[in-house]
């Protein structure tokens, strides 16, 4: 199995370990719970009852043109770096408790924390952590949340545990629509990324933030990206790779709203991007874009409505999702999209 891309081949062994996304705190609390099994060529995560693979599967079907992850019938295909190692994983659910992480080819990590990595990853990714059930009670007795909740009941609020890449994918797709968006992710990704050989396809990787920081505007030109969007993703790439921004620093920010300003005060972050952010990575429940397009056109669609709801209306309809506004908003967009 090839693990790397030609173009990285030069990348040294010494440089400072990356596990796709997570900090070493992530994985050792993780850890902590012990609640996964290591069976060596696979791992298995026990799932809550309020969650669907299929609803989740479906869910990342419906995403055009990706290049980070393979759905085939009920088979997630993926491929991480964690640590000096570059796994490809199948996802599959065969028992109605547990979600199984298998090795393929001879990637599996012989490192523990490699392989914790794995697993943390995976149940970040799909949001395990979380008890959905206060969701469906609220949920149950709402006029537009109802309908979503009953058609997809199970469905995860699937995250993108790298917090580059959820700025990456942000500050892509504003003001472009969602197709167009994803060719942009893919050609960042095939340029710059890594990727996994097995059987004759490429499993490609994101960019780490260091990759990328050690780019130039002129090496991003073939991406036929806006010059600004070039610009936002380099000094969002040049804050992570510092550590100047981190999940947990915005974690450690007070509260959602000071870590949505700590985020709009970095060049090319509004506050859509903001809360895009800290919904699908920092999985803060209070997250709310309330100025998202996608969430006006759910809106029209479930109230009948022709014109675009006002921000007055948007918060009176959202005045009973207090603590579940990502959720709400994650479920609504999964309505027509």
């Amino acid at each position: 199995m090839t693990s790397k891309a030609e173009h990285l081949e030069s990348v040294q062994e010494s440089e400072t370990p990356y596990y796709a996304g997570l900090s070493l705190n992530e994985i050792q609390q993780f850890q902590q719970q012990g609640k996964w099994q290591d069976e060596g060529d696979r791992l298995l995560l026990p799932v809550p009852a309020e969650f669907s693979f299929a609803m989740n599967v479906d869910f990342l079907r419906s995403s055009p043109n990706e290049c980070l992850f393979v759905v085939h019938k009920q088979e997630i295909y993926k491929a991480l770096a964690v640590g000096h190692s570059r796994p490809l994983l199948r996802i599959t659910q065969k028992e109605p408790s547990k979600i199984e992480v298998e090795f393929l080819g001879d990637s599996a990590p012989e490192n523990d924390l490699e392989r914790v990595a794995v697993a943390a990853y995976v149940s970040d990714w799909f949001d395990l952590g979380i008890d959905l059930l206060p969701f469906y009670k609220l949920a149950s007795s709402d006029a537009l949340l109802g309908h979503a909740v009953e058609s997809f009941y199970g469905l995860r609020n699937m995250g993108i545990p790298d917090l580059f890449e959820t700025l990456c994918w942000g500050i892509l797709g504003q003001q472009i629509n969602l197709g167009y968006a994803h060719t942009l992710k893919c050609r960042l990704t095939e340029a710059f990324g890594e990727y996994v050989d097995y059987e004759g396809e490429r499993y490609w990787i994101f960019p780490t933030a260091e990759r990328i920081a050690a780019l130039t505007m002129s090496d991003l030109e073939l991406m036929h990206m806006t010059v600004k969007k070039c610009e936002y993703i380099l000094d969002a790439a040049r804050l992570v790779a510092s550590g100047e921004l981190s999940k947990e620093k915005l974690l450690a920010a007070g509260g959602y709203k000071e870590a949505e300003k700590m985020l709009t005060r970095i060049r090319g972050i509004g506050p859509w991007t903001a809360n895009y952010v800290l919904m699908r990575c920092l999985r803060i429940p209070t997250a709310f874009p309330i100025d998202d397009v996608g969430l006006h056109n759910v809106i029209r669609h479930l109230t009948g409505s022709t014109a675009k709801p006002t921000r007055e209306e948007l918060l009176k309809l959202a005045a009973g999702w207090s603590n579940w506004e990502s959720y709400a908003t994650f479920y609504l967009w999964r309505v027509l999209y």
